[in-house]
C-alpha cells in the first residue's frame, strides 16, 4: 500500500513546491512509498531517481466548471482506491474531495499555496459586489476544513495564522541550496547585460512592465531571459506586441537544470509582482531562487519584501508598475558591477543562514511522523 499521495488537479507534475521539495523529501525520508497524482493528460510515470510514481488520472476537457467537478471526482475515486494512510492535496477546489477522502477514514493533509481569500479579492473576473462575499465564504469553508484535516501545511506565517495552531505547520518555499548553482556558471564581471524571470507569465506579475522596462535600457545588447509559461494562453502574443520584445529572449518552460544555466549567466532577477491583496505578505519561491543563485534582486516595494531584500542587503526594491523606474535599477546594476555583484553575494550568505530548504523539509517530516505513527 503506498503510505502518501500528494494530488493536484491545477499544479504541474513538475511544479517546484509540490515534486522537487515536499514529495522528493518524503520519499527519500520513507524510501519511496510516495505518489503523485496530477491530470494532465501526460500519462504515468515512475521516477526512479526520487523513488516517486506519478500517476496521471486524465486530463478534463471542457468549461472551468466542468473540469472542476469532473477533476474532482476523478481524482477522488483514484486516490479512493489505493486507500494512503495519508492524502495530501494542493488546490483549494479539492478541499471536497479531502473531506469526502477523511470520511472514508484516510487522514488527510491541507497544502495551502496562496491566501485564497485575499486571492479572491484581486480577481477581476468576479463581479466587484461579488468579491467580497465569495472571499468570506472561502475563508469560512477553509476556516471548517482546518478544523476537520488532520494537517495544515501553510506556504506563508500569514495564511498560517488563519489555521488551528496545534495542526498547522509553516513550511516555506525556500530554496535546496545547490539546485540552481551552475556547474560553471559564468564569472559575474563577464556576463552580458541579462535580467531573468522564471515563473508564471502574467500580467499581474509583472510581465508587461518587465518587457517594456527592458525595452528601455540604453545598452543595446540589454536582454531579457524569459522562462515559464503564459497565462492565459494568448498573454504571449499580447506581449509580443510590446516593443520590448526583441530583446526577449523565450525559453518556454525549463526544467531545473535549465533554470540554474539561465541564472548563472544574468546580472540580476526580477520579481515584480502587483500590489494585489494576496501578493503582499506572499513569499515568492523565485526571490530565494535568485538569492540562492547569487543574483542580485529587482524587486517589488511591498513592506514583506522590504524586509527581506534590505535585510540581506541584497538587491534594489522599485514601483513594479512603472517600467521607468524599474529601467533605472536595472541600468543601476549594469553601472556598478562590483556592488550588484556584493548584492548577490549577500543573497547567497542570507540563504545559506535562514532561507534554505532543509529546516522547512524537517518540519513536514516532524508532522509526517506524527501522521504514520
Amino acid at each position: 500500500m503506498t503510505q502518501i499521495i500528494h494530488f493536484t488537479t491545477v499544479h504541474p507534475r513538475g511544479d517546484t513546491r509540490i515534486r522537487v521539495k515536499e514529495v522528493s523529501s518524503l520519499a527519500e525520508y520513507l524510501d519511496g512509498d510516495v505518489g503523485l497524482y496530477v491530470q494532465d493528460g501526460k500519462g504515468s510515470e515512475c521516477d526512479e531517481a526520487a523513488i516517486v510514481e506519478v500517476v496521471d488520472t486524465g486530463l478534463t476537457l471542457g468549461g472551468r466548471g466542468r473540469r472542476m467537478v469532473l477533476g474532482a471526482w476523478r481524482m477522488y475515486r483514484a486516490v479512493r482506491t489505493v486507500r494512503p494512510r495519508v492524502a495530501h492535496f494542493h488546490d483549494p477546489e479539492l478541499i471536497p474531495v479531502g473531506l469526502a477522502l477523511k470520511l472514508s477514514g484516510i487522514k488527510v493533509v491541507y497544502d495551502v499555496h496562496e491566501d485564497v481569500p485575499r486571492q479572491i479579492l484581486g480577481k477581476h473576473w468576479i463581479s466587484a459586489w461579488l468579491r467580497r462575499p465569495v472571499a468570506w465564504a472561502a475563508e469560512a469553508f477553509e476556516w471548517l476544513a482546518g478544523r476537520v484535516f488532520d494537517g495544515v501545511v501553510a506556504a506563508t506565517p500569514t495564511i498560517a495564522r488563519r489555521f488551528p495552531d496545534h495542526k498547522t505547520i509553516t513550511v516555506q518555499n525556500f530554496p535546496i541550496l545547490a539546485e540552481l548553482v551552475a556547474p560553471d556558471p559564468v564569472p559575474y564581471e563577464q556576463r552580458p547585460p541579462h535580467f531573468a524571470y522564471v515563473g508564471g507569465i502574467t500580467g499581474i506579475r509583472g510581465s508587461r512592465d518587465m518587457v517594456e522596462a527592458t525595452g528601455r535600457v540604453g545598452q543595446s545588447a540589454c536582454r531579457l531571459q524569459l522562462a515559464g509559461g503564459f497565462s492565459p494562453a494568448t498573454h504571449g502574443d499580447e506581449l509580443a506586441a510590446l516593443p520590448g520584445w526583441q530583446r526577449v529572449v523565450f525559453h518556454g518552460w525549463a526544467s531545473r537544470p535549465e533554470v540554474a544555466a539561465i541564472l548563472g549567466n544574468v546580472r540580476a532577477g526580477l520579481v515584480l509582482f502587483h500590489p494585489a491583496p494576496n501578493h503582499l505578505d506572499a513569499q515568492p519561491n523565485k526571490m530565494f531562487e535568485y538569492m540562492a543563485a547569487g543574483l542580485p534582486i529587482i524587486a517589488s516595494d511591498f513592506p514583506l519584501w522590504r524586509e527581506i531584500v534590505d535585510g540581506a542587503g541584497c538587491g534594489l526594491l522599485v514601483d513594479p508598475q512603472d517600467p521607468a523606474v524599474i529601467a533605472a535599477a536595472m541600468e543601476w546594476l549594469l553601472a556598478h558591477p562590483e556592488e550588484a555583484e556584493a548584492m548577490g553575494r549577500r543573497g547567497r550568505e542570507a540563504v545559506e543562514r535562514e532561507y534554505s530548504w532543509a529546516p522547512e523539509a524537517e518540519k513536514l517530516l516532524t508532522l509526517y511522523r506524527r501522521l504514520l505513527r
